[in-house]
C-alpha cells in the first residue's frame, strides 16, 4: 500500500475509566463537547480518513454521542479482558485501502490537529516503512503511535491482556521518532487533569 494511501485510527474508548471515579471520562464535557468527541475531531482534522471507535463498558453511550457522524464503532465483548482485544478488534475493522493506523486512546485532551498532520508527514516522508512514535522532550514514548499495514496481524493477534508495547519494543530499530511538546501528549485520569483541560479549552 502507498504511503500516500488514506490514514486510519482505532480509538480505543472501551475501558471503564477506573482512576476517573464512576463517571465515563469520555462523555465528559471539554470545550463545550464530550471528551471523546474533541478527540475525534483533531483526528479527522488533521487528515485521518478512516476512524473506528472501539467501544466496551458503556457502549450506548459512546455511540450515542457518534450518532450521525460518519464514523464507525466497533465492539469488544472481552472489554473487560485488556486493551489488546480492543486494538485487534479496530485494526481488522480499517478499511482496506489504508496505509496505516493510529492506535489513539480516546482520552487525548490535548491533541492538535497540527500534530497529527505532523506524524502523518513523518510515516509518508519514511516512504510508509516506519512505525512511527511521539516522543517526549526527553524522549519518552507516548501515544497516538502509527503503525503502518504490514503490523496490521500482529496487532490483530496481541493477547487480550497486553498493549502493543512489546511489540513496539520488538520493532525498536523499524521506529521513527518524532519529539513533541509534553502537554500535547498527555491523557485525562483524573478529575484534576479534567479540570486542567477544561481550564483550557473553555469557551
Amino acid at each position: 500500500m502507498p504511503p500516500e494511501a488514506p490514514i486510519a485510527a482505532v480509538v480505543l474508548a472501551a475501558g471503564a475509566s477506573r482512576r476517573f471515579g464512576e463517571a465515563n471520562k469520555l462523555l465528559a464535557p471539554v470545550g463545550g463537547h464530550p471528551l471523546i468527541s474533541r478527540t475525534l475531531q483533531v483526528l479527522k482534522e488533521g487528515g485521518v480518513e478512516d476512524v473506528v471507535v472501539v467501544t466496551g463498558w458503556d457502549r450506548t453511550s459512546i455511540e450515542a454521542v457518534l450518532e450521525g457522524t460518519d464514523l464507525r464503532c466497533v465492539h469488544n465483548d472481552a472489554w473487560e479482558r485488556g486493551m489488546g482485544g480492543s486494538i485487534a478488534a479496530g485494526i481488522a475493522a480499517v478499511r482496506p485501502e489504508t496505509s496505516a493506523s493510529f492506535i489513539v486512546p480516546g482520552d487525548m485532551a490535548f491533541l492538535t490537529s497540527a500534530f497529527i498532520r505532523s506524524l502523518i508527514d513523518a510515516f509518508r516522508e519514511e516512504g510508509g516503512a516506519r512505525i512511527i512514535v511521539p516522543t517526549t522532550r526527553a524522549g519518552a514514548q507516548r501515544n497516538p503511535v502509527l503503525w503502518p499495514r504490514r503490523y496490521f496481524g500482529a496487532l490483530q493477534a496481541l493477547a487480550p491482556g497486553a498493549g502493543a508495547k512489546a511489540l513496539l519494543q520488538a520493532s525498536a530499530n523499524e521506529c521513527r521518532m518524532v519529539a513533541m511538546d509534553d502537554d500535547e501528549l498527555a491523557d485525562i485520569d483524573t478529575e484534576a487533569e479534567l479540570a486542567t483541560a477544561r481550564e483550557r479549552f473553555s469557551p
